[in-house]
């Protein structure tokens, strides 16, 4: 996600560039600095200058990421109306609808790293870890929508009877718990 921000950046389609997260569900047991600081210098190495980048480091989770970077760049006096947001392929329908709940004003663009499936694995989560991460990925963009979290989404029947298979096959390692 980085590469694909700096890329965005470096195209001329934006005028900074804002990383946020501290350590989430997947790097925490990996890394020992907050993502947006590691995202920040992997930008830095690809030309993008550093001075043109905000990092936001104490969001844990999607929502926070909308509502602490609103406050940083509020704080620092940038008033967007419009926004590139990069986020994960598989992600970039809950960002969206996070985005619209949160910070409705914002017109939001989204786009993700040009991956397919396969090089997901090549980046050190296996096959398997893909699919349960997208299985509750779907799961959120259902169930934070009855929370309030998000905006609702249709979704089609045949994406929830996948959902359902993949759940009864045992991808639910990354389904929210509700207790």
């Amino acid at each position: 996600m980085a590469e694909r921000g700096a890329e965005v950046f470096l195209a001329g389609w934006a005028p900074l560039l804002v990383f946020s997260g501290n350590l989430g569900a997947l790097t925490s047991g990996i890394w020992q600095r907050p993502e947006a600081e590691i995202f920040a210098d992997v930008a830095v190495g690809m030309g993008v200058p550093r001075e043109r980048i905000l990092i936001e480091k104490e969001s844990t989770n999607t929502g926070e990421n909308v509502d602490l970077s609103k406050k940083l760049l509020l704080e620092r006096g940038v008033r967007p109306t419009k926004a590139i947001v990069v986020q994960k392929p598989y992600m970039e329908r809950r960002a969206y609808a996070t985005f619209r709940k949160r910070w409705p004003e914002l017109e939001v663009i989204l786009t993700s790293p040009q991956l397919d499936f396969d090089a997901y694995s090549a980046e050190g989560i296996t096959r398997d870890d893909v699919i349960h991460i997208m299985v509750g990925d779907l799961q959120r963009i259902l169930l934070y929508a009855e929370k309030g979290f998000q905006i609702p989404q249709d979704v089609p029947a045949e994406v929830m009877a996948a959902y359902a298979g993949l759940v009864e096959a045992g991808y639910t390692r990354r389904l929210v718990r509700e207790g």
